[in-house]
């Protein structure tokens, strides 16, 4: 099934000036026979030439790729809010600049995205990485947080830190803003009142390159952010609703 709605995928990169081309040779041939759009790289100020060849990037003219640059280094979810204030479109798909992500899932999302029109105001499709290729250390870095994420947010999503996702521009910039705000969007998704759809994808190892966090700025940063998301939804009153029958008494004043 092609999906005919234009969309806006958004690349946070640092120093991937090894992995930036080839991540987007794959990419551009897949969005052109889908529905068209455009591709957004926003570096964050990286120290080698990934903005350089971004920059000078022509491989694929049918799908403009824009290049965004940090004046300084902000992180990869200031990233994420970078592009997708500046894209021009309303479906928004992520996914990581390293290359792991395998481009081609975008397909299975789409034709998911596609079948659920109704409700894509408030839907989040995020990857589950099955057979992941991490470090040892990094895979059981990642079942601790995400037990102990299970425990406290509740969000039933078995893969939280996968970065290919799709979600609407509307919903993203409705959400609370903070920094590694991209590891927690399922539970913000889920505060607001929306729902959170996980669909298998592939996962591959990095080629070139390394890991910009080590598993202690991880589980570091990912305490503070988690007893944040924690308070901030226990002292959520989403979602709001309005009874039916004082929608159905003002369409029929509309009338």
């Amino acid at each position: 099934m092609k999906f005919f709605e234009k969309v806006s995928v958004v690349i946070p990169v640092y120093n991937e000036n090894k992995n930036i081309i080839f991540l987007l040779d794959e990419l551009l041939p897949i969005i052109a026979k889908n529905s068209g759009g455009e591709v957004i790289v926003v570096d964050d100020c990286s120290t080698d030439e990934s903005a350089k060849l971004t920059s000078d990037y022509t491989q694929y003219k049918d799908i403009p790729v824009i290049l965004l640059r940090h004046a300084k280094r902000f992180g990869q979810s200031a990233c994420l809010l970078t592009g997708i204030k500046h894209s021009n479109y309303e479906t928004i798909i992520t996914l990581d600049g390293d290359g792991q992500n395998n481009p081609s899932d975008i397909n299975n999302l789409l034709k998911v995205w596609n079948e659920k029109q109704d409700i894509r105001e408030l839907l989040l499709l995020i990857g589950n990485r099955v057979n992941r290729k991490d470090t040892f250390s990094k895979k059981i870095a990642s079942r601790f947080a995400l037990h102990i994420r299970r425990i406290f947010l509740k969000d039933n999503t078995p893969d939280t830190g996968c970065g290919i996702k799709i979600f609407s521009k509307k919903m993203f910039l409705s959400l609370p803003y903070f920094d590694h705000i991209h590891r927690f969007l399922p539970a913000l998704v889920k505060r607001q009142g929306g729902q959170i759809m996980s669909i298998p994808v592939l996962h591959r190892a990095r080629v070139a390159g390394q890991s910009k966090y080590s598993n202690w700025h991880r589980l570091r940063v990912g305490i503070l952010d988690l007893w944040g998301v924690f308070w901030l939804i226990r002292r959520s009153p989403f979602p709001i609703r309005i009874l039916d029958e004082d929608i159905i008494n003002q369409d029929k004043e509309k009338d």
